[in-house]
C-alpha cells in the first residue's frame, strides 16, 4: 500500500535543539583506566517449584544491580547524550536494573549455560513455568541458569512482576532542562474525555516525557486527528484541548496534568490522535544497553561485586545465550548493532543470540527515545525503529539511502559476533516489514546471510500465541475473519533454542536457514499471491454458529518508507536527535515481499511448517483485516483462521476449493497418522523435541475431528 507523509505539518525545532546543547555521541574518547563499579543486592531467594532430572531443585533469586557507566570510555561513546548525564563523585554515570534469576540450588549440576531473556516492556514473556507448560522443564533439566534483567528505562513499577531500570536524565551544562520536539500517537478504543500519555497501541503504559510547558498555545505544540494514517490531519484548536485530566465531575478544561490531555467534547474512539509538543528532560535511554552488557558480564565472569558480595554463579558459567521476543528481540538486535556485545574486558557478552519474532530494531538510543513503540499499517507507522538496517551482513550497502553496514558490522570489527538466530512469523512480513532482511532493497535478489547466522521462518503463523483451535476467537465487529492461527511457533522455538545451544557449546551446526526466497518464487509481491476460494464457513460466536465472510484477499500490507527525522538524526544507527516530527517522507520505499501460499490450501509453501501446518484442520492466515467501518487496517499482530469443511459434500456445496478433512484424512485414524508422520519428520529435522512430538500425537488422538 502506498504511504504518504505530510512533511508540511512536521514540527522542525533544529535551531531550538542546537541551543539546548547536547552530544550526538559520535566522539570516541580513549579508554580510561578507572574501572566502573557494579554491586548486586539480593532481595529474595526462594525455592522454585519442582525438581528437574539429575539437576534437582531450583531457586529463584530476585534483586537489583547498581552499576556505573564511564562517559569517557570509547566503548560507551555511541550512547546518545551520555556526555550530558549527571555523574557521581567518581565521574561515572549511575544506573540500576531489577533482575530475576532461576538457578540450580546445587550449581555443580549446572550445564554452564546462562540464558538471558530480555523483558518486553518490563514484562517477562518467557518465564519458565513447567507446571503450565511441561515442555519448559527441558531447560531446567539441562541445568540452565535463566536470567531476566531490565534494560528499558521508561517502564513504570506498576506491578511487582515488572522489571524496571533507572537511567539518568540528560541536562544542559548549567543544570537546566534539555527540551526538544516529541510526538505521541493516541488511539482511544472508545469515546473518552481525557487520555493518558504517552498513548498508542504499543507504548501506552510507559512513563511519558513531560511537556516543557502546559501552555499549548506556544510554538511546537499541536494536536490533530484522522481516521486512517493516510487521511489528512485535522487540527484541533489549542483552545479545545489542554494538558489535563477531566471526567464527568471535572469537565473541560479539567485539572492540569502533564501526563494527560483533555479534549473539549472528548476524544472519539478509533480516531488516531497525534500530539506533538516540546518535551523536557530526556532520559539517556541507551544506558540500558550498557547496563545489560555489564550485568551479563558480571554474572558470567566475576567472582564478586565491587562490595565483595559473591557472585552466585561464580566460576560456573561457560557460555551465554541471549534471547528476546518481539520488542525485546528487536532490542537484542540493537544491542548487537550498536556494538554492545563487546564486553569491557574485550570479549563477547553473548556467545549466542536468538531474536524471536523480531523484524526491526528498537528505538533506545535517540534523544526522547521510545523503546516501547511499534510499527503498524495505521498506528505507529512512522514510529522510531524504522531506519536502522534490517540486513545482517557486515558489508551490506543500502542502495536506496547509500548507508553502509548491517546489524553485524560493529561486532565483526571487534570479533565479538555471536552465533545468531532470527525467527520470523508470518506477521513479521505482513505487518512489521520483515522481508528486507532477506532481499535487496528493491526485492529483486536474495541476500547471502553471514556464516554465523540462521534465519527461520515459522510458516503460516502469527506473531504470538500458542495456536490450536482453542486459541481462535471471533468478534465480527472487530475483525473480518476468526482471529488467531492454529499453526504456531511455540514448539519450534523450544527446539531451535536447543539447536542454538548445541551450536554454541558443541559447535554442532544447526539446521540450515528456512526462509522464502525470491529465486524460487516462494517470496513474492503481495499482489502475486494465489489463494484458493474459501467460503461457506461458520464459527461459534457466543455459542451461536455465525457465518464467516467469504475470504477476500486485499493485498493489504504495511509499507516501509525512507523517513527523514532531520539533520541531527543518524538513521543508520537509529540514534541522535529527531527534529522533524512527524518525519518527512522522502519519496522512496523499500520493497515488501510476503511468503507465497499453496493455491490448494492457502498455507505457506515454505519455511518451518509445524505439525499444525503439515496436518492442517484449516487455513492459518498470517494476517487479518479490521472490520470497523471506515478503518483501513490490518488486525494488529493477529492472523486469521478459516477451517476446512469436514465432508466433501459440504465443501462442494459451499464452492470452497480447498480440500475437506474427509479428502485429506479419510477418518480419525488417518488424521492421527498424518500428525504422527509430521511430528516424526520434524523431530528428525531438529525442529521439534521428542517430548513435544509425543504430546502432539496424544492430543491428535484425543481430538475428534469427524462427527
Amino acid at each position: 500500500m502506498k504511504r504518504t507523509m505530510w512533511a508540511a505539518t512536521a514540527v522542525t525545532l533544529a535551531g531550538t535543539l542546537a541551543a539546548c546543547g547536547g552530544s550526538d555521541g559520535d566522539d570516541a574518547p580513549s579508554t580510561p583506566s578507572v574501572t566502573p563499579r557494579l554491586t548486586m543486592t539480593v532481595t529474595a531467594t526462594e525455592d522454585f517449584p519442582g525438581t528437574y532430572g539429575s539437576v534437582g531443585a531450583y531457586e529463584r533469586v530476585t534483586g537489583t544491580i547498581a552499576g556505573e557507566v564511564d562517559p569517557k570510555d570509547s566503548r560507551n561513546a555511541v550512547i546518545q547524550d551520555l556526555a550530558l548525564a549527571p555523574v557521581n563523585a567518581r565521574g561515572m554515570v549511575d544506573y540500576s536494573a531489577d533482575f530475576v534469576m532461576l538457578k540450580p540450588k546445587d550449581m555443580s549440576k549446572s550445564n554452564g549455560v546462562l540464558r538471558y531473556d530480555a523483558p518486553n516492556r518490563g514484562n517477562i514473556l518467557t518465564y519458565l513455568n513447567p507446571t503450565a507448560t511441561p515442555s519448559d522443564a527441558v531447560f531446567l533439566e539441562r541445568g540452565y541458569v535463566v536470567l531476566y534483567s531490565a534494560w528499558q528505562g521508561d517502564v513504570p513499577k506498576s506491578s511487582a512482576a515488572r522489571l524496571t531500570a533507572t537511567v539518568p536524565v540528560a541536562k544542559n551544562a548549567d543544570g537546566s532542562s534539555i527540551t526538544g520536539t516529541y510526538r505521541a500517537e493516541l488511539v482511544p478504543s472508545r469515546d473518552v474525555l481525557s487520555t493518558a500519555l504517552p498513548g498508542g497501541v504499543f507504548n501506552g503504559s510507559m512513563i511519558p516525557y513531560a511537556p516543557a510547558s502546559l501552555d499549548n498555545t506556544l510554538p511546537g505544540y499541536s494536536l490533530t486527528r484522522r481516521l486512517n494514517e493516510t487521511d489528512q490531519r485535522v487540527t484541533i484548536a489549542p483552545s479545545d484541548w489542554k494538558f489535563a485530566t477531566c471526567d464527568a465531575t471535572t469537565p473541560f478544561p479539567g485539572k492540569p496534568d502533564p501526563a494527560s490531555i483533555c479534549v473539549k467534547g472528548g476524544l472519539q474512539g478509533n480516531y488516531l490522535y497525534e500530539l506533538v509538543y516540546v518535551a523536557k528532560d530526556p532520559k539517556v535511554m541507551g544506558v540500558g544497553l550498557a547496563a545489560l552488557r555489564d550485568t551479563v558480564s558480571f554474572f558470567r565472569s566475576k567472582t564478586a561485586d565491587a562490595a565483595g558480595t559473591p557472585n552466585p554463579l561464580a566460576g560456573r558459567i561457560k557460555y551465554t545465550i541471549g534471547q528476546g521476543t518481539s520488542q525485546s528481540g528487536n532490542a537484542m538486535k540493537t544491542f548487537l548493532h550498536l556494538g554492545f556485545n563487546q564486553s569491557l574486558e574485550g570479549g563477547k557478552v553473548f556467545d549466542g543470540m536468538y531474536a524471536h519474532v523480531a523484524a526491526r530494531q528498537t528505538n533506545i538510543n535517540t534523544r526522547f527515545a521510545v523503546p516501547g513503540g511499534g510499527g503498524g499499517l495505521r498506528t505507529d507507522h512512522t514510529a522510531f525503529g524504522q531506519t536502522a538496517p534490517r540486513a545482517l551482513g557486515k558489508d551490506y550497502v543500502d542502495p536506496i539511502t547509500g548507508q553502509k553496514g548491517g546489524v553485524m558490522t560493529r561486532c565483526s570489527a571487534s570479533s565479538t559476533c555471536p552465533k545468531f538466530f532470527l525467527g520470523l512469523s508470518g506477521t513479521e512480513f505482513w505487518v512489521l516489514q520483515g522481508s528486507p532482511v532477506l532481499t535487496d532493497a528493491y526485492g529483486f535478489t536474495d541476500l547471502v546471510q553471514p556464516d554465523n547466522a540462521r534465519i527461520y521462518y515459522y510458516a503460516s503463523t502469527q506473531h504470538g500465541g500458542n495456536g490450536g483451535t482453542g486459541s481462535i476467537g471471533y468478534n465480527p465487529a472487530s475483525n473480518v475473519y476468526p482471529t488467531g492461527t492454529v499453526a504456531h511457533h511455540t514448539d519450534t522455538f523450544r527446539a531451535l533454542f536447543l539447536d542454538l545451544e548445541d551450536w554454541v557449546v558443541a559447535d554442532k551446526a544447526p539446521p540450515a536457514s528456512q526462509v522464502p526466497k525470491v529465486a524460487d518464487g516462494t517470496l513474492t509481491r503481495p499482489d502475486q499471491l494465489k489463494f484458493p476460494v474459501m467460503k461457506g464457513l461458520t464459527w461459534p460466536v457466543g455459542g451461536v454458529q455465525t457465518p464467516v465472510p467469504t475470504f477476500n484477499y486485499l493485498a493489504r500490507v504495511n509499507g516501509y518508507s525512507v523517513l527523514n527525522y532531520g539533520p541531527q538524526y543518524r538513521p543508520e544507527d537509529e540514534s541522535g536527535i529527531a527534529t522533524v516530527l512527524p518525519p518527512a517522507y522522502s519519496g522512496k520505499d523499500y520493497a515488501i515481499l510476503v511468503p507465497q501460499v499453496d493455491p490448494s490450501t492457502g498455507m505457506a509453501k515454505t519455511g518451518i511448517r509445524s505439525v499444525e501446518a503439515l496436518a492442517p484442520l484449516g487455513t492459518s492466515l498470517e494476517f487479518n483485516y479490521v472490520a470497523i467501518p471506515g478503518i483501513i487496517d490490518l488486525s494488529g499482530l493477529s492472523g486469521g483462521y478459516l477451517p476446512f469443511h469436514v465432508t466433501e459434500a459440504a465443501r462442494i456445496a459451499a464452492g470452497d476449493t480447498r480440500p475437506s478433512l474427509q479428502s485429506l484424512y479419510g477418518n480419525q485414524a488417518g488424521y492421527v497418522a498424518a500428525v504422527t508422520a509430521a511430528a516424526n519428520s520434524l523431530v528428525t529435522q531438529r525442529f521439534l523435541l521428542q517430548r513435544d512430538a509425543d504430546r502432539l500425537i496424544q492430543e491428535a488422538t484425543a481430538r475428534q475431528i469427524f462427527p
